[in-house]
């Protein structure tokens, strides 16, 4: 009986439940240190420590740093689209209500006391090689916001949507850096009244 259960053991596919904790455990680490401390100052025996999971499984689950590194940009796009969404669902027929929930949302994560930053903005400061794949899926996470403001605007009357949300990430993008060093009084004050006189 022992015996068997060793074969089925040595069978399992790597991808099974153990696999997937050791994976999870690695990517959470690794997004809490990259994110806190910066991607560069945190080395891989510092996530192989903090997470429990032995340097032979990382590397088995992420075949480089930079694996790694692009996973953790993976983790924080699709962590921000599922909140876009989660937004969007709630104001499917009003645009205006949409814009100001988001801006809204945004000015109350820089507000957060473990705010360090936009992780997009981050990664391009510490990553300037344009192919790095962090990089990469950072820069696809700002065209994929200019997309989405565009949207927006569009239906907002804008007349020339793309202008508009380009504006509008410049504005975002300007509130994730300043974010760190200055405290406005009304953060998501400021950002609303900046759209509505883009749009105005």
């Amino acid at each position: 009986m022992a015996g068997m259960r060793k074969m089925k053991d040595a069978a399992a596919p790597e991808n099974g439940p153990a696999e997937r904790s050791a994976r999870e455990r690695i990517l959470e680490t690794a997004t809490e240190l990259f994110y806190r401390e910066g991607i560069r100052a945190i080395g891989v025996d510092t996530v192989v420590e903090r997470s429990g999971v032995s340097k032979t499984s990382l590397y088995r689950l992420f075949e480089s740093k930079d694996a790694l590194i692009a996973a953790f940009a993976a983790e924080r796009d699709q962590s921000f689209w599922a909140w876009w969404d989660h937004i969007e669902e709630q104001h499917t027929d009003d645009p205006r209500a949409l814009l100001d929930a988001l801006l809204s949302g945004i000015a109350e994560r820089i507000g957060r006391p473990a705010y360090r930053g936009c992780p997009f903005l981050n990664l391009m400061a510490e990553f300037p090689d344009k192919n790095h794949p962090g990089r990469v899926l950072a820069r696809g996470n700002k065209e994929e916001l200019r997309a989405r403001l565009a949207t927006i605007v569009a239906r907002l009357g804008a007349a020339d949507p793309s202008r508009v949300a380009s504006q509008l990430a410049l504005i975002i993008n300007g509130a994730y850096a300043t974010g760190l060093i200055a405290e406005p009084a009304d953060l998501r004050g400021d950002l609303v009244d900046a759209a509505q006189k883009l749009l105005a």
